[in-house]
């Protein structure tokens, strides 16, 4: 007689989703400090070709957001190991393209490839870990998954400056083969356990093609409106007023996501009437007349801690990105070697994230033991200090120390925040729409990181040309060269004044955040042990 096959446990399926997501995420931010030569082995020419080099980035995080709420539906409805699966082959197929690429229309479409597959794993990942854990171990296995997440950030561009190093750009593409087949082939042994979906229901494409042009034409025109030089400070960001084919755009997101609004609301409400009607029509009827359910349940927003959790989530993206830019901008300011301010950026913000990964874990083990608010308050109020600590007290002669200091207390609050939240939205969802919750959460940050961006610039530019007027200048010829270095300071004083005044904005949406995070419930079963 056979032995009885053996059942891989929570913490094995655990650890073979975040492999997976830990790969996607050194993906994600690998190609930071591979631009340049990506750029010039595809014969970019400079300047002129900056706006299509800067596709090279803008294609990959476009194709992350809008694969996530298709793919997270998509796993309710196909079953997590199928889709996880799925996306680890486009992840390979993306990755087996890149390199061989010939030009940059090429290397685009490859990149939107393993973009399709890697934000494609994340909310899945999040998904299965909601499947395979109990509720009141949710939280240190989403804790545990946003640390390695993190990891894969904090790793990806300190990757990438070694292969260019000792190897080439394309070697992180052919490693990546490898890795996606163990990576698919542990999920497929993994993963044949899960729970299969109760019924193969229809796909809402329409409202699936009408969201997804929404957040296509979101993304672009945040982007158009948030193009920050990296390389430099405000004193040398273009002009960057609402041109109409922004303006234009925006208009097409607002219209198309009404009329999402509009679709899901209708196929909700169809939703419900069939199920009230179940008893008296026959299944093959309602397979064959009933429209598809929606793509995102709109009553996800009314159910226990959902709406204030991806809300807050929204506020973190926004905070996030003002480190992740205006660290890099300021210390590019503040040396004249590009090479040691590439440097100095990068050992700053791994402080921080190197204090998100080990936090995010500490934060899914408090949740367990204090639910959702206690860890969220105390994780944005770290926020909160971080960012005013940076806004007070960076100045041009700060000491790098103090600095990094700041960043690591900015870090504790964000990994904190990490569990509780993606917990909250998980433990909020029904079983069988868990997949489509967990994209939303990582949606919403990633939105709030492209709102926050645009902002930033809009608000830069503003007050860099209000502060540039009231430089105080000697009376001297404009080719002096003690004119050109007061000239020289006084637009290094601004610029540090400008994204010190964006610090102590984005601590001011901390704070917004925790107002907020005061809504957040403990689950009725813990509310019923209280």
């Amino acid at each position: 007689m056979p032995a009885p096959r053996r059942t891989p446990s929570p913490r094995t399926i655990l650890f073979v989703v975040a492999f997976g997501v830990f790969v996607a995420a050194d993906d994600l931010t690998v190609v930071s400090t591979m631009l340049r030569q990506i750029i010039f082995d595809l014969e970019i020419p400079l300047p002129d070709g900056l706006d299509q080099a800067a596709w090279i980035v803008n294609a990959y995080l476009i194709a992350y957001v809008v694969v996530m709420p298709f793919i997270g539906r998509l796993s309710d409805i196909w079953g997590r190991r199928n889709v996880y699966v799925a996306s680890l082959l486009l992840f390979l197929a993306g990755s087996i393209w890149v390199p061989l690429a010939p030009d940059l229309n090429s290397f685009i479409i490859g990149r939107v490839l393993t973009a399709l597959g890697g934000g494609a794993m994340v909310p899945v990942a999040m998904a299965v870990i909601g499947d395979v854990y109990p509720r009141e171990k949710r939280a240190s296995a989403l804790g545990a998954l946003g640390a390695i997440d993190t990891a894969g950030w904090v790793w990806g561009p300190l990757y990438g400056a070694l292969l260019i190093r000792f190897l080439s750009w394309q070697w992180q593409f052919y490693l990546n083969i490898p890795l996606s087949l163990l990576g698919i082939a542990a999920a497929w042994w993994a993963l044949r356990d899960l729970p299969e979906p109760k019924t193969r229901e229809r796909i809402d494409w329409v409202g699936t093609a009408v969201l997804t042009i929404s957040l296509i034409s979101l993304n672009i025109a945040l982007l158009n409106s948030g193009d920050v030089q990296a390389a430099g400070g405000f004193a040398q960001l273009q002009s960057n007023e609402p041109t109409f084919n922004t303006s234009l755009l925006y208009a097409i997101a607002a219209i198309t996501f009404a009329l999402f609004l509009a679709i899901e609301t209708y196929l909700g409400k169809q939703a419900n009437r069939l199920k009230a009607n179940a008893v008296t029509r026959s299944p093959r009827h309602l397979v064959t007349s009933s429209p598809p359910p929606p793509l995102i349940d709109l009553t996800l927003f009314r159910r226990r801690n959902f709406s204030p959790a991806i809300l807050i989530n929204f506020f973190i993206g926004a905070i996030l990105i003002m480190a992740m830019v205006n660290v890099p901008l300021l210390v590019n300011v503040l040396e004249f070697d590009v090479e040691t301010a590439a440097l100095t950026s990068g050992y700053l913000l791994s402080g921080m994230t190197g204090a998100m990964a080990i936090m995010a874990w500490v934060g899914g083990q408090l949740t367990e033991r204090w639910s959702y608010r206690p860890v969220t308050l105390i994780g944005l109020a770290f926020c909160a200090v971080g960012m005013g600590l940076m806004g007070w007290l960076w100045l041009v002669d700060t000491p790098y120390l103090n600095m990094a200091s700041h960043l690591v207390v900015l870090g504790v609050g964000f990994g904190l925040v990490i569990a509780p939240i993606g917990t909250a939205v998980i433990n909020a969802a029904p079983e069988d729409q868990r997949g489509v919750a967990s994209s939303l959460v990582i949606v919403l940050r990633l939105m709030g990181m492209s709102v926050g961006l645009s902002g930033l610039t809009a608000w830069g530019l503003y007050r860099f040309e209000i502060l540039r007027k009231l430089i105080d200048l000697p009376e001297l010829p404009l080719s002096d060269p003690t004119y050109q270095q007061a000239l020289a300071n006084g637009l290094t004083n601004v610029t540090v004044e400008v994204l010190t005044e964006t610090f102590l904005v984005s601590a001011g949406v901390a704070v917004l955040a925790l107002l907020i995070a005061f809504w957040l419930k403990p689950d009725l079963l813990q509310s019923a042990q209280q």
